[in-house]
């Protein structure tokens, strides 16, 4: 960690997460030092499983000082609407969202299907807005990693960020219509 710092040129690390829960107790007990020290502003915790979900949430709900959950969410990861995302919006946890396309898999879900005429009701223009207004409609997501190296995606991608986010009935709406896929 000390290594990062020195390659960032900063005193400061803003987020430090324990990845995985790998080793979490003694991670986060080293944290929270650096953290009272000022070496770090922010502790976080990830997994890549919805298996983890039940562990994360009851880390969240047991040990003081999380700042931030990094989680795969998506239209067709939705297990931690269930739990996880209540306690990180209870404990007033920032949520970073990965893989919110499924590496792809949601896109070629509906391919060469239209967007439907409803989505311009919260602004969005594309299947990739769609599927990140979803999430981040949702109060308790904080930020979205969409993930590509294509400059076309990325500027559709931010496009997410502007205008009307989807309502609850709205969220529910874009839920049914991609069960009903």
């Amino acid at each position: 960690m000390r290594r990062s710092a020195e390659l960032l040129r900063s005193d400061t690390i803003d987020l430090m997460q324990i990845h995985n829960l790998v080793d979490w107790r003694t991670q986060l007990a080293t944290l929270r030092t650096m953290k009272a020290q000022g070496h770090i502003r922010y502790i976080g915790v990830t997994h890549y499983t919805t298996g983890a979900f039940a562990e994360l949430a009851g880390i969240l709900e047991r040990e003081a000082g999380i700042d931030f959950l990094q989680i795969p969410y998506s239209l067709d990861t939705r297990e931690a609407e269930a739990r996880l995302l209540p306690v990180a919006a209870a404990r007033n946890v920032a949520v970073i969202v990965n893989r919110p396309f499924e590496e792809g898999g949601l896109f070629r879900r509906v391919r060469g299907r239209a967007l439907p005429a409803w989505a311009a009701e919260f602004d969005a223009a594309s299947w990739a807005q769609l599927f990140l207004k979803y999430l981040i409609g949702e109060p308790a997501i904080t930020c979205v990693i969409p993930a590509t190296r294509n400059s076309q995606h990325m500027g559709d991608d931010l496009k997410a960020g502007f205008g009307r986010l989807p309502d609850a009935g709205q969220r529910r709406q874009i839920r049914q219509f991609w069960d009903s896929l």
